[in-house]
C-alpha cells in the first residue's frame, strides 16, 4: 500500500483542505490504524487514516470542522465514509455542524462504526433536520433494535432520503417493526436493503411496503454468524416483481394479507416455500380482492388439496390474474377438480366463471390426478373459453389413454395454443401418437405442443407431430372451397297448411299420417304421435311440424296456426328464395265445426283471398323466385253436405275466378279437393297428391349441395348423444363443421377465418330455406327442433299477455325482470312428469334478447341494462279516444302522404308488418345521432312520434292493411317536414316491405289538419307523380299558380268535406317543384335541338356569323340560333337556384318566354306537313298517319318501323290546326307485314313526325298553344306502351338523333335538310295513297267509316285538312266539307 501511495502527515490533510487547492468529492476516514497519515487515492477522493493515540483522534475532531468550514469543500464534497469509528458526542455534533453547512453531501457510509445510545440519538437527529443526503449505509455497526427505532423515528420526518441500508446488523423484529411503522409514512425511499441475522425481519418490511403500494425496491438478505447469506425477499417496482424466497408460515400469511389491496405488484413468485391451507385461505382473499396481480407463481410449495380448493375459490370472483404456475405440489384429483371448476362450463346456459386466466401449470410427481382429475381436465378443454397455455409437468398417473381423451376433447377446442406434457410417462405409443396428428388435422389453433422428456419424444416419434406444427402455421392459399362441390337436388320438402282456425288441418293432418307407412317413421316420430293428443288436451293451440317418410323424400307438414294472434309470426316461417314448399289452402264449408251453417261463396272466398294475397306478398319480399308458389286449394268438412247444393257450385266458380285473377302470380292446382279430414280414405287422393307434388317440387326448385345433406344427418348425429337437445349455438355448430366437414374447415391459424365464417353461415342459411333448421343471423344458434322453436318459443311469445301480470307500466312498457318471470311462467310445462325443452335450453334473457333481435319488443333505453321494454302485441286500439293533434296553431303546416301498395288485389302489408314496424322505427330514430329527445308512442295500428318539433303520425289502414297514411303537423316549413318523411320514414317503411311496391300518393292537407277518419280519405289524396306530370302539361305561366281540385266528401248525405282546392306549390316541397322545372328545361332543350332553325329563317339573330363563333367557342351549336341560345342562358341560370318558392317564380318567368318561341317554331313545322303540297292528290287523302300495334285489349305506339314486323295498324289523326288529336274509337286499316319497301319509304317520315309528336307530349303543347286533345289522346295511347327510350327525359337513341341532325350547320345544311325532308314526305305519301288503294279505301265515305275523319276547307285560307265529326260540328262556322 505504502508503494502505491504517497502517504503525508495529517497536517497535510488539514492545510491542504484550508488552502481548497483540491476539489475534493470523496473523503475515507479509518480509525484505530496503527499510524496517522494521509493520501490522496484520486483527484477528487482522499483517504484519511488515524491512530488511536488522543492527538490523532484530536485531529479527526478538528478536520470535521475544517472540512466543514472550507467554502470550496463545501461545494465540491458528495460522500462521506467512516470506517472503525467510535463516535464521541462531540465528534457527532461536529459532523453534524458539517452536514447543515454543506447540503451538497449526498452520501454517508459507516462500516464497523460504534454509537453510543446518545450518539445514535444525535445521528438519527442529525437525520431528521438534514435536507441534502440522499443515501445512507450502515454496515456491521451493530446499531440494534435501539439504533434501527431512532432511525426510524427520524425518517419518518425526513424527506429527501432515497435509499436506506443496513448491513450484517441484528435489528430484529422489534427493529423492523420500527422501520415498517417509518415505510408507513415515508413514501420518498426508493430503495430498501437489509442484512439481518434473523429471517422474520423480512415478514414485517414487505408487507409494510406492500399494504401501503410504497413504489420502493426491497431486498432483505438473512445470514448467520457469516455464513452465506441468502435473500430472503425481492420486491423490484421497475418490473412489478414480487419474489419471496424464504418465509415462514406466519410471514407468509402476513404478506397475503397485504397483497390484498395492493395496486403495485403484477407478478408474485412464492416458488419453493412451503404453504399450508392457513395461507390459501387468505390468499383467497387476495385472488377475490387485487385487480392488479397478473402472474402467481406457486410451483413447488407443498400445497395439498385443501390449500387449492381455496386457491380455486379466489378463482371465482377473480378478474385480472392471467398465469397461475401450481406445479409440484401434492395435490390429488379432488384439487384439479376444484382448480379446473372456475374455468369450465358444465350447462349450455352456464357462463364461464373466470374468463382471464390465459396460463395454467399443474403436475408432479407426487400429483396424483385419478380419474376425478382427469374427467375435470377433458371438461374443462371441451367448453372453456380463455386459457391459451397449459401445462401439465412430470405426470406418473395419466395413462396412454388419457392423453388421448385429451387431445380428442381438443378438437374443438379454438383458444388454447400452446400446451405441455413435459416429463409425462403417459405420453407414448402409436394410438397417442395417431390422436395427436388426428386433432393437429382439426384444430389448427394449437401453436407449440411441448413432449420434452416424454417416451414419444425419446424415441424419436414426435417429429411427425413437429412437422404438422409447421405446417398449421403455413399461409393458406386463398381458395372458395365451396366452389367445386357437387350439387344435387334436394331431399326434403316443405307443406304449408294455411286456413282460418277450426278449418280442420291438424285433424287433416292427422289423418294424412295415417296414409304414410307408420313403419317408416322413426321411433322417436312414432313416440310423438302418441304423446301429440295428450299435449292437444292440456296445451295451447300453436304452429305445428308433422315429418313423414314416401322412400328417400322427406316431407314435412307445417301446420300453420289459424288463430289472428299467431299472423304475425308466419312472415318468419315463410320458405325462401329457392326453398322446395308448396301450399295447401284449407278452408271450412261451414261457419263452426258444431252446426251446420254453410259458408257461402263470399265468406270462402274471402278466406281463400286472404291466404293467397299473403302467399304472394310474402313471396315477392323473399326474393326473386326460381318458380311460382304452388297452391291447392281444399275444402273440409264435406261430409256434413248430405245433398248437392247450388252453393257449392257458386264456390267453385269463385275459386276458378280467384285461379284467374292470380293467374302469373301463383301456380294453382287445378283440382279441388273436397274431403272428410277424420277420414283416411277420404284423404288418400290428397296424400297422393302430396307425394307426387313434393317430387316434382324437389325436381324444379335450385340444386343444393350434398354438403346439405351430410350436414342433416350430422346434425341429427349430434343431437342423439347430447340428450335431442332442441338449440345449437353458433360456436357449437362451428366446432361441429370443424371436426366433421372437411369443406368448412378452418386449415391454418392462418387461414382466411372470415371467408370461412361466410360459408359456414352461407350453408346454415341453406339449411334454413330448405326447413331442416330455423337460422337468423342475429340470433346466435341454430334451431334443430323446428316444432319447438315455433311452438313452445315463438308461440308462447306471441301469445304473452303481460297485461294479466300487472307488471305494465303506463305506456304498455314492462321492466325486463318481470317480463323475464313472465316468460319462465309461460313456459313452464303443465303436465306433471315432463319438463320444459325451453327453460332447460334457454335462458330467460336469451328469450329477451331473441324477442329484440326479432324486433318482437324495443327497449325504451337501449344504452340501460334495465331498460323498459314494449312489445307491440300488448298494444290496444286507441277507438274511443278523441283523435287531435297536441300542437295547433295558426303557423302549423299540414302534410300527408298515403303509401299504397301498387297491386293491391294481389297484395298486402302482412300483419306482422306493422308491430315489426313499430319496433324497427323505433330503433332507427334512437339510433339516429340528431334526433335527441324525440318522444314514441304506440297503439295497436298507430306510431305517433315527435322528432324536432315536427308531430309524426304513422296510421295502418285498408282492409287486411294495404296502405300507410303518414301524416304530420308542423312549425317548420313544408320542405323541411317532408325531408323527415325522404331520410327517415318513408324510407324506413319501404325498407320492410320489400317486394311489396308501394306509391307515394298526397293527402289533402284538410284530411290531416282535422285527422279526418280513413274511411273519409280514401278519395282525398292523388298521386305524385300524377301531380307533377300535371305540372309539365300546363304552361309556365301557369305552373306556379297550378291548384289542384278535391272533391267533396259525404255520409248518408251528410256533408264531411266539402270540395276545394290547393296549390301545387303547397303540396309539394322545395326540391319536387325543382325537379319538375328541371324536366322542363330538359324538355324545352331537346325540343330546340330537333327544330333545328337555320339562321335566315331567325329574326332574332341579326348576325349569322354570331352562332359560328358561339360554336367555335363550344357554346351552343350554331342552328340552335337564337332560341337554341336562349334555353342554353336557361339552363346556365338554372345551376345557381337555391332559394325556395320566390327564385322558382323568377325561372318561370324566363321559361314563359323561351316555350312560347320553341311553340311558335313547333307549330310551324307541324302545319308545313299538314299543308305541303296541297296539290298532291288535291288533298283527296289524310297524311297525318301513324301505327299501333294490338296488344290484348290495349294499342302499344308504334315509333320506329323494321322489316317483318306484323300485325300493325294504321290510323290517322285529326288535322284541325292547332288541335290536331287521336280519334277515338277509330278502326283503321291493319298492314298485315312490313316488307323492305315500306321500311323504305316511311321510316324517315316516322323519324321526323313521332318525333315531334312525343316531343309535344313531353312540354304539354296542347294546353299552351291550344291543340285541344291531340296529346291527352296520345298521352293514353303511349303512358304504358309507348318505348321508353323515346320518352324518358329525352334520353337513348332520340336524343343522339336528334343531337346528330342538329350538328348539320350552315346555310347549304339547312337547304339540304328540307330538301331531304321533301323528298321523304313524297316518298311517305305516295306509300299511304297505294297502301289505301290496296284496302280499298279511298273515297271520302270510306275513309270516314275507316278512320272517321271528313275533308274540309278552310273559309279563311281555303285550305284543305281532315277532320274529325266532333271538330265538324264546333267550327261549321269556320269550314266547309268537301266530299272527294
Amino acid at each position: 500500500m505504502a508503494s502505491n501511495h504517497n502517504f503525508r502527515d495529517l497536517q497535510w490533510a488539514l492545510q491542504t483542505i484550508k488552502s481548497e487547492s483540491k476539489n475534493l468529492h470523496n473523503i475515507s476516514f479509518y480509525l484505530s490504524q496503527p499510524v496517522s497519515n494521509c493520501y490522496q487515492e484520486t483527484d477528487n477522493s482522499m483517504n484519511i487514516n488515524i491512530s488511536r493515540n488522543n492527538d490523532s483522534l484530536s485531529y479527526f475532531s478538528h478536520l470535521l470542522i475544517v472540512i466543514g468550514e472550507a467554502k470550496n469543500t463545501q461545494a465540491s464534497l458528495r460522500n462521506l465514509e467512516f470506517n472503525g469509528v467510535e463516535w464521541e458526542l462531540k465528534q457527532l455534533q461536529s459532523l453534524h455542524a458539517l452536514l447543515e453547512k454543506n447540503l451538497n453531501i449526498k452520501q454517508m457510509v459507516f462500516r464497523r462504526n460504534r454509537f453510543r445510545r446518545e450518539c445514535i440519538m444525535e445521528l438519527a437527529e442529525m437525520l431528521k433536520r438534514n435536507r441534502g443526503i440522499k443515501e445512507v449505509i450502515l454496515s456491521e455497526s451493530a446499531i440494534g433494535s435501539i439504533g434501527a427505532g431512532f432511525l426510524a423515528s427520524a425518517l419518518k420526518m425526513n424527506e429527501t432520503l432515497e435509499e436506506l441500508q443496513i448491513w450484517e446488523d441484528s435489528i430484529g423484529p422489534r427493529g423492523a417493526e420500527e422501520l415498517s411503522k417509518m415505510i408507513e409514512v415515508n413514501s420518498t425511499l426508493k430503495l430498501l436493503i437489509i442484512l439481518d441475522s434473523n429471517l422474520i425481519t423480512a415478514t414485517p418490511l414487505i408487507s409494510a411496503v406492500l399494504a401501503r403500494n410504497r413504489d420502493m425496491e426491497v431486498h432483505v438478505w438473512s445470514g448467520i454468524n457469516g455464513e452465506k447469506s441468502t435473500k430472503v425477499v425481492e420486491f423490484v417496482p421497475e418490473n412489478s416483481a414480487l419474489r419471496i424466497y424464504r418465509l415462514d408460515q406466519s410471514g407468509s400469511c402476513r404478506v397475503a394479507c397485504a397483497l390484498g389491496w395492493n395496486t403495485t405488484v403484477r407478478s408474485l413468485d412464492m416458488t419453493g416455500i412451503r404453504l399450508k391451507s392457513r395461507w390459501a385461505k387468505e390468499f383467497r382473499w387476495v385472488l377475490e380482492q387485487n385487480q392488479s396481480l397478473k402472474e402467481v407463481n406457486l410451483s413447488n410449495t407443498c400445497l395439498k388439496d385443501k390449500g387449492v380448493v381455496y386457491v380455486a375459490a379466489g378463482l371465482f370472483k377473480n378478474q385480472s390474474l392471467e398465469s397461475l404456475y401450481l406445479d409440484g405440489n401434492w395435490f390429488s384429483g379432488i384439487g384439479v377438480e376444484h382448480l379446473l371448476c372456475p374455468l369450465s362450463r358444465f350447462s349450455a346456459l352456464q357462463f364461464q366463471a373466470n374468463t382471464t386466466l390465459k396460463s395454467l401449470t399443474f403436475g408432479g410427481g407426487r400429483t396424483r390426478m385419478g380419474r376425478d382429475g382427469v374427467s375435470a381436465i377433458l371438461q374443462m378443454l371441451t367448453t372453456n373459453q380463455s386459457l391459451v397455455r397449459l401445462g401439465i409437468y412430470d405426470d406418473e398417473c395419466l395413462r396412454p389413454e388419457d392423453i388421448t381423451r385429451i387431445f380428442k376433447s381438443l378438437e374443438t377446442n379454438a383458444t388454447l395454443k400452446f400446451l405441455s406434457l413435459q416429463g409425462c410417462k403417459g405420453v407414448q405409443g402409436e394410438l397417442v401418437l395417431q390422436t395427436i396428428m388426428e386433432t393437429l388435422q382439426v384444430n389448427p389453433w394449437i401453436e407449440d405442443i411441448n413432449l420434452n422428456r416424454t417416451p414419444l419424444q425419446n424415441s424419436g416419434k414426435a417429429d411427425m407431430i413437429y412437422q404438422k406444427l409447421g405446417q398449421n402455421g403455413r399461409l393458406e392459399q386463398d381458395i372458395d372451397l365451396l366452389k367445386d362441390m357437387q350439387l344435387m337436388a334436394p331431399k326434403s320438402c316443405r307443406v304449408f297448411f294455411c286456413g282460418q282456425e277450426f278449418a280442420g288441418k291438424t285433424t287433416l293432418c292427422n289423418s294424412l299420417s295415417q296414409n304414410f307407412s307408420s313403419s317408416k317413421l322413426p321411433y322417436m316420430d312414432q313416440v310423438r304421435t302418441l304423446v301429440n293428443p295428450v299435449e292437444q288436451a292440456v296445451r295451447t293451440g300453436g304452429i305445428k311440424i308433422k315429418t313423414f317418410k314416401d322412400e328417400d323424400t322427406k316431407i314435412s307438414i307445417w301446420n300453420l296456426a289459424g288463430q289472428h294472434e299467431f299472423y304475425a309470426l308466419h312472415d318468419l316461417l315463410f320458405p325462401g328464395h329457392g326453398s322446395a314448399s308448396f301450399f295447401l289452402i284449407i278452408s271450412s264449408l261451414f261457419r263452426k265445426p258444431n252446426n251446420r251453417e254453410l259458408k257461402n261463396s263470399g265468406e270462402i272466398e274471402e278466406d281463400l283471398m286472404y291466404w293467397l294475397r299473403f302467399i304472394v306478398s310474402n313471396s315477392r319480399r323473399a326474393g326473386p323466385q326460381s318458380m311460382l308458389p304452388n297452391v291447392t286449394v281444399v275444402l273440409t268438412h264435406f261430409d256434413k253436405i248430405t245433398q248437392p247444393s247450388e252453393n257449392l257450385q257458386v264456390t267453385v266458380r269463385a275459386i276458378q275466378r280467384l285461379r284467374e285473377k292470380f293467374q302469373g302470380f301463383v301456380e294453382f292446382y287445378p283440382t279441388v279437393f273436397t274431403i272428410d279430414a277424420r277420414s283416411t280414405g277420404s284423404v288418400s287422393k290428397l296424400a297422393h297428391h302430396l307425394r307426387k307434388t313434393s317430387k316434382t317440387i324437389l325436381q324444379r326448385v335450385p340444386q343444393v349441395y350434398e354438403l346439405c345433406n351430410d350436414l342433416i344427418q350430422i346434425l341429427s348425429d349430434w343431437r342423439s348423444v347430447n340428450y335431442n337437445r332442441p338449440a345449437l349455438k353458433w360456436k357449437e355448430f362451428c366446432d361441429l363443421c370443424q371436426v366433421k366437414v372437411s369443406a368448412l374447415r378452418i386449415r391454418s391459424r392462418h387461414d382466411n377465418v372470415e371467408k370461412v365464417e361466410i360459408r359456414r353461415r352461407g350453408v346454415a342459411k341453406s339449411l334454413h330455406h330448405i326447413g331442416e333448421v330455423i337460422f337468423f343471423e342475429d340470433l346466435g344458434f341454430l334451431i334443430l327442433d323446428c316444432e319447438w322453436f315455433c311452438g313452445e318459443v315463438l308461440g308462447q311469445l306471441i301469445k304473452l299477455d303481460v297485461r294479466k301480470q300487472g307488471s305494465t307500466e303506463k305506456n304498455g312498457f314492462v321492466s325486463r325482470k318481470d317480463l323475464e318471470k313472465i316468460l319462465k311462467a309461460s313456459l313452464q310445462s303443465y303436465i306433471p312428469g315432463m319438463g320444459s325443452k325451453v327453460i332447460e335450453n334457454l335462458e330467460a334473457s336469451d328469450l329477451v334478447k331473441m324477442m329484440l333481435k326479432l324486433e318482437l319488443c324495443y327497449e325504451q333505453d337501449p344504452g340501460d341494462p334495465n331498460s323498459l321494454l314494449l312489445i307491440p302485441s300488448v298494444l290496444e286500439e286507441g277507438r274511443g279516444r278523441s283523435q287531435r293533434w297536441q300542437l295547433s296553431t295558426p303557423s302549423c303546416i299540414y302534410v300527408g302522404r298515403h303509401l299504397e301498395c301498387v297491386d293491391s288485389s294481389h297484395m298486402f302489408l302482412t300483419p306482422g308488418f306493422f308491430p315489426r314496424l313499430q319496433v324497427h322505427l323505433h330503433n332507427k330514430i334512437v339510433g339516429s345521432m340528431n334526433q335527441h329527445g324525440a318522444t314514441y308512442n304506440l297503439e295497436k295500428y298507430l306510431i305517433s312520434i315527435t322528432i324536432n318539433g315536427v308531430h309524426v303520425r304513422v296510421e295502418l289502414g285498408g282492409q287486411l292493411g294495404y296502405y300507410i297514411d303518414v301524416l304530420a303537423c308542423s312549425t317548420k316549413n313544408l320542405t323541411e317536414t317532408l325531408k323527415l318523411y325522404k331520410e327517415l320514414i318513408i324510407p324506413t317503411i319501404q325498407s320492410l316491405c320489400q317486394g311489396v311496391t308501394l306509391t307515394e300518393n298526397i293527402l289533402r292537407p284538410e284530411c290531416v289538419k282535422h285527422l279526418t277518419p280513413p274511411r273519409y280519405r280514401k278519395t282525398q289524396f292523388v298521386p305524385l307523380p300524377q301531380l307533377k306530370q300535371a305540372l309539365l302539361s300546363v304552361t309556365a305561366d301557369g305552373m306556379y299558380d297550378y291548384q289542384h281540385t278535391w272533391s267533396s266528401v259525404s255520409d248518408g248525405g251528410k256533408p264531411i268535406l266539402g270540395a276545394g282546392f290547393d296549390y301545387a306549390r303547397d303540396l309539394l316541397s322545395d326540391d319536387d317543384f325543382r325537379e319538375v322545372l328541371h324536366r322542363r328545361y330538359h324538355d324545352l332543350y331537346h325540343l330546340a335541338v330537333e327544330l333545328a332553325i337555320t339562321p335566315e329563317n331567325n329574326p332574332d339573330d341579326p348576325d349569322p356569323n354570331s352562332a359560328v363563333a358561339d360554336e367555335a367557342d363550344g357554346a351552343v351549336e350554331p342552328t340552335f340560333a337564337g332560341i337554341a341560345k336562349g334555353v342554353e342562358a336557361v339552363l346556365q341560370r338554372l345551376k345557381i337556384i337555391e332559394q325556395e318558392i320566390r327564385d322558382l317564380k323568377q325561372e318561370i318567368q324566363g321559361l314563359r318566354y323561351y316555350e312560347h318561341r320553341l311553340l311558335t317554331e313547333l307549330h310551324r313545322k307541324v302545319n308545313y306537313l299538314v299543308n305541303y303540297n296541297v296539290q298532291l292528290e288535291e288533298r283527296k287523302l289524310p297524311h297525318m298517319f301513324y301505327f299501333v300495334k294490338p296488344e290484348n285489349y290495349s294499342r302499344r305506339l308504334v315509333t320506329n318501323i323494321i322489316s317483318g314486323m306484323t300485325s300493325l295498324r294504321l290510323q290517322m289523326l285529326c288535322e284541325y290546326r292547332r288541335e290536331m288529336h287521336v280519334v277515338e274509337d277509330q278502326i283503321g286499316c291493319d298492314l298485315m307485314q312490313v316488307d323492305n319497301t315500306a321500311v323504305k319509304c316511311l321510316v324517315p317520315h316516322m323519324k321526323k313526325f313521332m318525333k315531334l309528336l312525343t316531343f309535344a307530349l313531353k312540354i304539354g303543347v296542347h294546353l299552351a298553344a291550344g291543340m285541344g286533345e291531340m296529346i291527352p289522346d296520345l298521352s293514353r295511347e303511349v303512358a304504358h306502351l309507348v318505348d321508353s327510350s323515346l320518352l324518358t327525359g329525352g334520353a337513348g337513341a332520340m336524343a343522339a338523333g336528334a343531337m346528330g341532325v342538329a350538328a348539320i350547320g350552315g346555310m347549304q345544311g339547312a337547304r339540304q335538310r328540307g330538301a331531304d325532308f321533301q323528298q321523304d314526305l313524297r316518298t311517305a305519301q305516295q306509300w299511304l295513297v297505294d297502301f289505301l288503294k290496296d284496302q280499298g279505301c279511298t273515297t271520302g265515305r270510306q275513309i270516314a267509316e275507316k278512320f272517321g275523319l271528313w275533308r274540309v276547307r278552310y273559309i279563311d285560307d281555303g285550305q284543305i285538312a281532315w277532320i274529325c265529326k266532333r271538330h265538324m260540328q264546333l267550327r261549321e262556322n269556320e269550314v266547309i266539307e268537301v266530299p272527294v
